[in-house]
């Protein structure tokens, strides 16, 4: 039987705390809350979490500020749940030692996604990283291996590595240089504009048109790509 992961949710809001615990415990999760940062702190001593989920406006002390605490004595991954969308604080929080970010409002759905893609890539015996599905487009992480209604696709090292960073993090924006740097050792020519030729012959191999509304791979202006397709439960 595989164990359940815990999940700590804090934020200061009654509403949104009752909706992400509903939306993870339907999941399978077991779930926490606090509505301060000194009690959240509390609780993360007293119920290790596998995955906190921190908004950074908190009424006691900061987000920031939990989330400098929780990493100086855990490696566990820290979303956080801000309505700062800007992108020096988006940097700051994550320079601080977050994973990941959601803005608000969020889709719940979405946030299920990023706690599951959080929990394979820090390697949580409990989830499953072998298969993850969007509609017709599935990828096998175990044999390093792409389907669309289940033809394989004939991917090359590069692309198959593009998709994985893609699908394992639904949602998330990433410029080039993020894309560079998280898909080491990829032939990408040292250079950020090679990033778009890879996505461009990824997304004619999935079938995705970018000029049509794409399904899976969405261009973000100005900033970068994220995959937009849906994450099959």
């Amino acid at each position: 039987m595989k164990k359940p992961a815990r999940i700590l949710v804090v934020d200061d809001e009654k509403q949104i705390l009752e909706v992400v615990k509903a939306y993870l415990e339907k999941e399978g999760f077991r779930v926490m809350t606090a509505e301060r940062g000194k009690e959240a702190l509390a609780r993360f001593d007293l119920f290790p979490p596998d995955v906190v989920l921190l908004d950074l406006m908190l009424p006691d002390i900061s987000g920031e500020a939990v989330c400098r605490k929780i990493r100086a004595k855990s490696k566990a991954p820290v979303i956080m749940l801000t309505a700062k969308v800007d992108e020096e604080n988006i940097i700051a929080g994550l320079g601080m030692g977050a994973d990941d970010y959601i803005t608000k409002p969020f889709s719940p759905r979405e946030l299920v996604a990023r706690v599951k893609a959080a929990l394979r890539r820090d390697g949580f015996s409990g989830v499953s990283g072998a298969r993850i599905a969007s509609g017709a487009l599935t990828l096998d992480t175990a044999n390093r291996a792409a389907e669309i209604d289940n033809k394989r696709l004939p991917l090359t090292t590069d692309e198959y590595k593009l998709l994985e960073l893609f699908m394992t993090n639904p949602g998330k924006i990433f410029t080039r240089e993020e894309i560079i740097g998280k898909t080491k050792n990829a032939d990408f020519d040292g250079y950020e504009r090679a990033v778009d030729t890879h996505i461009k012959n990824l997304r004619q191999k999935i079938g995705d048109n970018a000029r049509g509304g794409s399904r899976f791979i969405e261009t973000v202006y100005g900033m970068g790509y994220r995959f937009a397709g849906i994450i099959n439960d």
